[in-house]
């Protein structure tokens, strides 16, 4: 880990892309997961407000607060619960129904490290960060590939994108190579330790993504991104004491949504930037600080782990699972 890396992300300069920057999104369609609170609503409002379809994947329709009646765009709830795959393949069904097109998918909902009890399980018996972070949402991207994929044939591919929530924690607190593989299925001792792996996980699947889809005359952009140190719900659990303390660190949820929408918008972001790490509040890592991790993500005919690929076929796996179970 790098000290600079973890001082630039901490303590980040002015945002330099903001709502003001994008054009109109008027017939753009979006799906945020988690786009009913923190981060999430914040960057509805954004894509909202500039004229997108705005599709606001929840468990829950209730929102923090009520749009502006100046927003010129149009909001859908999407019932979506990552903890549950039955869930996720309902809510692809749903959209499916509804649109033909899909520009940008944010992969922005998530649970905090401390918001569920140490050994918890998805619906589907995976530990639970792992299921409702990586699982869920890589079930959820690959059945909407057809949208994805249909805005690629009407649009352009370098604004058709799959974003990925990252963080931080990715940095400084995953396991060695960032996915310990030999526990995956139990998960780390620690909730920190879990909740920290499956943001390197994220990181795995943005890359493997680019390297499936990033190509070809369906190509898209697929990133991952830490929205930032965030004055949200994610701290939920965390003791009274030591947010007194990271209370001087954090920010406006504004300011996550403000790296999402450089992650999903920016034309700073091309083919040659597929896989890309995004920082706060909307610049492109050019080197990943950890380089057990750099070293596992090479593929395997390069001299690597192929970690990408292989932390894919087990989310995968999870897949193949459910749907055996379900028939």
């Amino acid at each position: 880990m790098a000290l600079w890396s973890v001082w630039t992300q901490y303590f980040p300069p002015k945002p330099s892309f903001t709502e003001a920057s994008i054009p109109s999104q008027e017939g753009r369609i979006v799906i945020v997961t988690g786009g009913n609170a923190g981060v999430g609503f914040e960057l509805c409002k954004m894509l909202y407000g500039r004229g997108a379809t705005v599709y606001m994947g929840a468990r829950s329709e209730i929102i923090s607060e009520t749009p502006a009646n100046t927003f010129n765009g149009k909001l859908n709830f999407l019932a979506l619960d990552l903890n549950d795959l039955a869930s996720v393949e309902d809510a692809a069904a749903a959209f499916a129904a509804k649109e033909t097109k899909l520009d940008i998918l944010f992969n922005n909902a998530g649970i905090g490290a401390l918001s569920v009890p140490y050994g918890s399980k998805t619906a589907q018996g995976t530990e639970a960060f792992m299921g409702i972070h990586c699982v869920g949402p890589l079930l959820f991207s690959k059945l909407l590939l057809p949208q994805l994929r249909k805005a690629v044939q009407l649009s352009d591919s370098e604004k058709v994108r799959v974003v990925w929530a990252g963080s931080l924690l990715a940095e400084m607190s995953s396991p060695t190579d960032g996915v310990d593989f030999a526990i995956l299925d139990e998960g780390p001792k620690t909730r920190m330790g879990a909740y920290s792996a499956t943001k390197a996980g994220n990181i795995f699947l943005a890359a493997e993504w680019a390297r499936r889809y990033g190509s070809g005359e369906e190509a898209m952009i697929s990133v991952a991104q830490n929205p930032g140190n965030l004055r949200t719900n994610m701290f939920k659990g965390t003791p009274g004491w030591w947010m007194i303390v990271l209370n001087r660190t954090l920010y406006p949820a504004k300011f996550g949504a403000y790296t999402e929408l450089y992650a999903g918008l920016s034309p700073d972001i091309t083919l040659d930037r597929n896989g890309a790490y995004i920082m706060p509040w909307g610049r492109i890592q050019e080197h990943f600080p950890r380089k057990d991790v750099v070293e596992a993500m090479k593929p395997q005919d390069q001299g690597g782990k192929g970690a990408p690929k292989r932390f894919w076929e087990w989310c995968e796996s999870k897949h193949r699972e459910f749907e055996s179970k379900s028939k």
